[in-house]
């Protein structure tokens, strides 16, 4: 078959990145030590502020001290969880854990409640954790496990609990003593050892079972696509309890030997771009959309009268020397060296990702779920489309089940990042694992040349009386759209007496915008009406009649969010009728 008469999906498989395999965390991390030995693996922060570097070596050496303790305190192959804020600390515990049990890494944002629940489903004898984390469940009776051991990140000791450095202090003294327990540890590729409680947007966390294997794989595959460099440092924001992060953000740069450093809250975002000067960035579109909002927002203020665009990006329309200087300043806010945006978790703005490159921004949009470790589809240093979420990863397949006329239909996920299973639940397992594929419950069409686009989820849908398909987030799209909306959720609802089903939007205003647009003055709840109404009039002037929002409400805070900012489509944001 002549070149020119493959799919660009086809040529893609030609062009991967060359990597060594790895199947399991102990061989990868001993591998990374050796050829990386005195490189950056982390740069951190010490009490007073200042920066400092651990090598690969280092951090290889503390994994293996806190497994040995962990050893020696009998939880070899048993259930270890990992909860807080991304650190250091957080990230030794995850791999020691994995290697001698099976981790659990936990959200810090759930309630104790959850958080207990966890626990107990998963049966962990010990929690390496922050103090905050730890103190909400210390003396809680729901606690099955009485004798839960307690390993303090913030250096706290009491009953049942010791410090993290007095932790890998004990394993340190044990490693000197000759114990080579850790080190004589074999791992089962394709067995469990990492469980992760999904928080998806639909409710009902289920515990999803992956192997070494599983995100070994992922680790391969997404270094076939984007090649990471040594001398590369990823910014790391987003929870490292979710697996996008966990694999994407840390095991990936760990295998590339490149160096990570972390997020002190998303307050200390661009202070802290500034002070360690990132090349790869993961995030979600969210993190995007602001940092789109403030660079056209800046430009706007900066550049001469004549150049400028009220609420739209003036970037296009300057001259060629201006784009230069306009280049330059947005690159250096940023730290001068990024080179790559890896967004995931949401869809994003093509809009954003092409101005972004003509920053000279690389933006790469992909697609994956907690099942898939996580990745499934990505945009690649080959080939790249900014409205699609890309191209298969290699040795991932995906296809559309059942499509519909115009090709949409459940994409369903084939190859070795796939989960075990679900987590004591054979019932939801055989729901989703069907033939060796995984039904991801997301809606979807591929083009001729294999590109993914996600046009909803199957459980979102709305569905009329007369059997037309409304998926909600492309209702969104257009309303968040406008600067004069900061985020917006689409439902159906139907009305009493009445079997139709109606698309009703529940929209926060941007008020910062609505007061520019208003020149400076501060909005009444009349006016924020009245605007939004019209924002409503102009996004159902570009949709079918059948998909037309017939009511609205505004929300005077923002809707709740999952870890990685996805609204979610249960619980309190539900409550269409309660917000007036």
């Amino acid at each position: 078959m002549k070149d020119k008469n493959l799919t660009i999906a086809e040529k893609l498989r030609n062009k991967y990145h060359k990597c060594e395999e790895v199947t399991n965390f102990k061989d990868m991390l001993t591998r990374s030590s050796k050829i990386y030995k005195t490189r950056t693996a982390f740069k951190l922060k010490d009490n007073s502020g200042k920066i400092y570097s651990v090598t690969y070596e280092e951090f290889e050496k503390d994994v293996s001290s806190i497994g040995t303790s962990l050893i020696k305190n009998g939880f070899l192959n048993k259930r270890i969880a990992v909860i807080g804020k991304n650190s250091y600390m957080w990230a030794v515990s995850y791999l020691a854990a994995s290697i001698v049990g099976v981790v659990v890494p936990i959200d810090k944002e759930l309630h104790a409640d959850d958080v207990i629940n966890f626990l107990n489903i998963s049966e962990s004898v010990c929690l390496l954790g922050d103090d905050k984390n730890i103190s909400q469940i210390i003396n809680n009776s729901s606690l099955n496990n009485k004798e839960l051991f307690l390993v303090n990140f913030d250096n706290n000791q009491a009953e049942n609990m010791i410090s993290f450095s007095k932790f890998k202090e004990d394993g340190l003294k044990l490693l000197s003593n000759g114990d080579n327990s850790f080190e004589k540890i074999e791992i089962n590729p394709d067995e469990m050892r990492i469980l992760l409680f999904t928080s998806g947007t639909t409710g009902n966390a289920k515990g999803v079972c992956l192997s070494q294997r599983n995100i070994c794989s992922n680790i391969l595959s997404t270094y076939g696509i984007v090649k990471v460099k040594r001398s590369d440092l990823f910014f790391s924001i987003l929870p490292l309890h979710h697996t996008y992060e966990c694999t994407l953000g840390f095991l990936l740069p760990i295998y590339s030997g490149a160096s990570i450093a972390y997020c002190e809250g998303l307050k200390h975002i661009l202070q802290n771009i500034n002070e360690y000067h990132p090349s790869v960035v993961l995030c979600v579109p969210l993190l995007l959309e602001n940092i789109h909002k403030n660079i056209i927002k800046s430009m706007n203020k900066s550049l001469p009268e004549k150049y400028r665009k009220e609420n739209e990006n003036p970037y296009n329309n300057l001259p060629f020397i201006i784009k230069k200087v306009v280049k330059s300043k947005v690159k250096n806010t940023l730290g001068g060296r990024l080179r790559v945006f890896i967004a995931g978790a949401a869809s994003l703005n093509p809009i954003i990702v092409s101005d972004f490159d003509k920053l000279g921004l690389n933006t790469l949009q992909g697609y994956g779920l907690t099942e898939c470790s996580p990745l499934v589809a990505g945009n690649t240093d080959f080939y790249k489309k900014n409205d699609s979420v890309g191209l298969p990863i290699p040795n991932v397949e995906y296809k559309i089940n059942n499509p519909n006329d115009t090709g949409v239909g459940e994409i369903i996920v084939k190859g070795p990042n796939v989960m075990l299973g679900y987590y004591n639940n054979p019932e939801e397992t055989s729901k989703v694992l069907k033939n060796g594929w995984f039904y991801t419950g997301d809606l979807g069409k591929i083009d001729e040349n294999g590109y993914l686009y996600i046009t909803g989820r199957c459980k979102s849908v709305i569905v009329t009386k007369n059997g037309k398909n409304i998926y909600p987030e492309e209702v969104e799209y257009y309303l968040n759209d406008s600067p004069l909306v900061s985020e917006s959720l689409v439902l159906g609802i139907q009305k009493e007496n009445d079997d139709e089903t109606y698309v009703n939007a529940q929209i926060f205003p941007n008020i910062e915008a609505i007061t520019e647009y208003l020149k400076g003055s501060v909005p009444t709840k009349a006016e924020i009406k009245k605007i939004i109404a019209d924002v409503v009039a102009s996004v159902n002037s570009k949709l079918p009649n059948y998909k037309h929002i017939k009511n609205f409400i505004i929300r005077d805070k923002e809707f709740e969010k999952t870890t990685t900012q996805k609204i979610k489509r249960y619980g309190n944001n539900m409550n269409f009728n309660e917000k007036k």
